[in-house]
């Protein structure tokens, strides 16, 4: 929220100066939404972010000079009283959206709740909700309560026009009463950040006529030094102690999904499947007549026209990028056509007669991911070295980060597509199951793994054993700050 025009306690107008910057724990949040409703988007910073990746954002502002600013970066910029139903009701018709940004906006409401409520009805089933609030509770303000002191100021966590005031545990609450389901909390740190007025100062004894561009803070050469080489140091410090150490918490929400029939689309990775494709296509055929079939193919034989021919969407990838682009690629592509995503290997060592049973799962069972195990024990259609491989992968996953999985590279899943748009997984290299296995489930998504009988393979395999050992080593270290350890959703069947 921008501000500008106050009233000191004197009556006399005093001008504030107001410092726009993103919100780095909201946009890492973001994920890979299609369309996004920026909530008091200010200058649009923050869905600016979300327009980088692929969105078609729309802001909601009322300050004239933040509309302006606003416009020639978003899609469009609505001028919205959102405390109004009326004026929501007009200004939002025939629209929806899958994720709703209010970004240190909710406070500046006499009743946040009323304002989440007024506008789910333009978000879609299984939307999600990202909400970032001034923690009332920080070190800095604690103090200041030692000294008895709770004095307002021009900005910040005691700024002057602040009507709401929220603790981590609060804030949780209050969305929770307004009907969204929480699923994890980040925060951004209040620790290089208490010495801003110190800053702030200096901003206005340099700026021509004292009157500071509210962006040149973020622009400025120590404030990009500040965030790449001290604020990752900051967000492991204050992640130990959020409750004391964060400036805001950032709150991912989402409307509860409900139990419905869900649009699907079967995906496979292809790769010279001549052998497979025209009888698992048959096979998806048999048991999900309604579904889409998309395959991400890398062949160099017939494949992908025997694909195109008997219907199925064709996404060419050459040359050959590896597993994880692939992967990617398919998922992201579902998500932005389909409801749901069921991917398995198009060389029937996975039986097609479970996609109704995963389908089934999601849909009346409220599930965001399906793990298909292969190996609570050793299939025979599984070389001993794979075997003992994968259980030490699936073992590692346990020990370092609580999910009690026995199979993190399983080729068979079910993703709700609302879940994967909710990440930006990076493809990049190999073992890239670990990370939309782990992410989830360590983010409050509900998951559940049961077995599957794993078959003989048609056509030859093409696993790369060394490269996807060392991605999977990359893959467990880099997923350890995400979410919380554990997860009492993971449910094994």
């Amino acid at each position: 929220m921008t501000a500008n025009g106050t009233s000191t306690a004197e009556g006399a107008t005093n001008t504030k100066y107001v410092v726009e910057e993103q919100n780095t724990a909201l946009v890492g949040a973001i994920g890979r939404p299609r369309r996004v409703l920026d909530v008091g988007c200010g200058v649009g910073l923050n869905g600016e972010a979300a327009k980088r990746r692929g969105a078609h954002v729309t802001g909601i502002e009322i300050v004239p000079a933040s509309i302006d600013r606003a416009k020639e970066r978003l899609d469009e910029v609505l001028a919205i009283d959102v405390t109004s139903d009326e004026a929501v009701t007009k200004g939002l018709a025939g629209r929806s959206f899958d994720l709703l940004l209010f970004a240190d906006m909710l406070e500046h409401v006499a009743d946040p709740i009323a304002v989440i409520q007024r506008l789910l009805p333009y978000l879609e089933d299984g939307g999600h909700v990202i909400v970032s609030l001034p923690n009332v509770a920080a070190w800095t303000v604690r103090l200041g309560l030692l000294a008895g002191k709770f004095e307002y100021t021009q900005s910040g966590i005691l700024d002057d026009s602040h009507l709401r005031f929220f603790t981590r545990e609060t804030g949780r609450q209050m969305l929770e009463r307004a009907g969204l389901e929480v699923l994890r909390l980040g925060q951004n740190p209040m620790l290089v950040r208490a010495a801003k007025d110190v800053v702030l100062s200096a901003q206005r004894a340099v700026a021509p006529g004292g009157t500071p561009d509210p962006e040149s803070l973020r622009k400025s050469l120590p404030y990009k030094l500040y965030q790449g080489l001290v604020r990752p140091v900051e967000d492991v410090v204050a992640a130990r102690a959020p409750e004391l150490l964060s400036f805001q918490n950032v709150y991912v929400a989402r409307k509860p999904p409900k139990a419905r029939k869900l649009s699907l689309t079967v995906g496979m990775l292809t790769m010279n499947e001549e052998d497979s494709i025209e009888a698992m296509m048959g096979e998806i055929r048999r048991v999900a007549p309604d579904a889409k079939i998309l395959c991400v193919d890398s062949s160099t034989d017939r494949t992908p026209e025997i694909a195109a021919r008997l219907g199925a969407r064709v996404l060419r990838q050459l040359p050959p990028r590896g597993h994880g682009p692939a992967m990617e690629l398919l998922m992201y592509s579902a998500a932005a056509e389909s409801d749901l995503l069921i991917y398995l290997d198009c060389d029937f060592t996975y039986p097609a007669d479970y996609i109704p049973v995963l389908r089934r799962i999601v849909e009346e069972e409220g599930v965001d991911v399906v793990n298909c195990a292969r190996t609570r024990t050793r299939p025979a259609a599984m070389p001993l070295p794979n075997y003992l491989a994968n259980r030490s992968f699936a073992a590692l996953a346990h020990v370092m980060h609580g999910i009690p999985t026995c199979d993190v590279h399983s080729g068979m899943r079910a993703y709700r597509s609302s879940m994967m748009r909710a990440f930006d997984f990076d493809g990049e290299g190999d073992a890239l199951p670990i990370d939309t296995l782990l992410f989830p489930a360590k983010c409050g998504y509900r998951v559940v793994e049961m077995p599957i009988d794993y078959q003989e393979r048609v056509g030859q395999s093409k696993l790369r054993k060394i490269a996807g050992t060392v991605w999977t080593m990359i893959r467990l270290v880099n997923a350890l700050p995400v979410g919380q350890r554990g997860s009492s959703r993971y449910e094994l069947r």
